[in-house]
């Protein structure tokens, strides 16, 4: 189960080491092997375990090529999809085009979602939860109860 908020840091060439909490799920889940690639729908990257990810893409590659938004997600989220394996430390390199797609610099969001995590540059991260909820809830959102 991947959850919560850290707060790290990129260094200049793009490596970033993931908390060991995190860390540990993944060496135990995935050896340690990870794949980035864009959100479809915000300036973050997605961040899955490689068993997750391929569990996932065949979903995507599905959906119809003559549908303009279906080739929209397929060029984003494969076409940035980028395998990586943490090293002895727990870091990754994120490539310079995912860093520039999310403007990720130096401090950076690592928000666990259950299932996946989403890496955010801080500042945007913190735009991103002060905004209001100024959208009508869909049924399902209205019928949860926590």
């Amino acid at each position: 189960m991947l959850t919560g908020s850290h707060s790290i840091n990129m260094d200049a060439k793009g490596r970033m080491a993931i908390p060991t909490r995190i860390r540990e799920s993944f060496v135990a889940s995935c050896e340690g092997r990870l794949v980035l690639t864009a959100h479809t729908q915000q300036r973050c990257l997605l961040v899955y375990s490689e068993p997750d990810w391929l569990e996932r893409l065949p979903k995507i590659q599905a959906l119809p090529d003559n549908d303009p938004a279906a080739g929209r997600i397929k060029r984003l989220w494969i076409g940035y999809a980028t395998q990586l394996e943490m090293d002895g430390n727990g870091r990754i390199l994120v490539p310079p085009t995912l860093r520039s797609f999310a403007r990720l610099d130096k401090k950076l969001m690592l928000v666990g979602l259950g299932d996946k995590m989403e890496l955010w540059n801080e500042d945007s991260w913190q735009d991103l939860i002060e905004q209001p909820l100024d959208t009508e809830l869909s049924p399902e959102l209205q019928s949860l109860t926590l």
